[in-house]
């Protein structure tokens, strides 16, 4: 089996929010895979005393551990279960129910001899490549289908939009927002590989249009994980007042790949 990780923060002004593991079991006939993103609040109160990345470090954490070690669970009940670990790791000291409280997008894969799992919350991308070659993207949507005008006030966004029902669910505080995500489950033999992407890295197909999720994949499994972060970099530098790609709300952004080919 190989695998590969990549995770590069957007800039050294702040630290790298994102999240990424592999697991194997000694067995050899399995594992799990986690990509979160952690999602950057605007200026101001949070309710917090922590970081986004300390949340997506914990939750990460516990993510990894469960979808592991109790096969038994199914990921949405890895994902609640992991939530509310991480819920109770700060409850004391911090307002949860505040809407920025930290909170991320989410990943999650899991594998057997058998079959493949998958769990998919916000914006963050799973791809699936099958022996012939297609690639299947497994993506929850909801963000892209909000209007764009409604999501230039952070305020706006907060109160209407952001883990509500007619807009987008990311995981915070609240375990039930497990029941939101995109989940499934596919037999391994029609599966080669797989990729898990933040949007930091999935820009190149979504930001900047040069190429499908197939062409993503092939520069993935023929120049490395590396190569895909490198070309984004490169292309936004070459558009780093950010006229070109108006959607593009940093200049930089986190940027994780993971890949797993068996």
């Amino acid at each position: 089996m190989r695998t590969e990780l990549v995770s590069e923060p957007g800039g050294p002004a702040r630290p790298n929010e994102d999240f990424a593991s592999v697991g194997l079991p000694a067995s050899g006939q399995g594992g799990a895979l986690v990509v979160l993103d952690g999602v950057t609040p605007p200026e101001g109160d949070d309710g917090c005393v922590h970081s986004v990345a300390w949340f997506s470090a914990r939750l990460g954490g516990a993510l990894t551990e469960l979808s592991l070690s109790h096969r038994d669970l199914t990921l949405r009940e890895v994902l609640s279960r992991s939530i509310s670990r991480t819920a109770e790791a700060h409850a004391e000291t911090c307002d949860l129910s505040h809407p920025r409280t930290p909170q991320a997008t989410v990943v999650l894969a899991r594998w057997s001899a058998a079959e493949v799992e998958y769990l998919v919350l916000s914006d963050s991308a799973l791809l699936l490549e099958s022996p012939d070659g297609s690639v299947t993207p497994l993506l929850d949507d909801r963000l892209s289908h909000v209007p764009r005008a409604t999501l230039t006030s952070a305020a706006l966004t907060d109160s209407t939009l952001r883990n509500q029902e007619g807009g987008f669910f990311t995981a915070a505080a609240d375990p039930s927002v497990a029941s939101r995500a995109v989940t499934g489950t596919v037999p391994r033999s029609s599966v080669r590989a797989l990729a898990a992407l933040t949007d930091g890295a999935t820009r190149w197909v979504e930001k900047f249009q040069e190429g499908d999720w197939a062409g993503l994949f092939t520069v993935v499994r023929k120049e490395g994980a590396q190569a895909l972060v490198d070309r984004v970099r490169a292309l936004e530098a070459a558009d780093a007042e950010r006229r070109v790609r108006l959607g593009r709300s940093k200049t930089h952004d986190d940027a994780t790949v993971v890949f797993v080919e068996w």
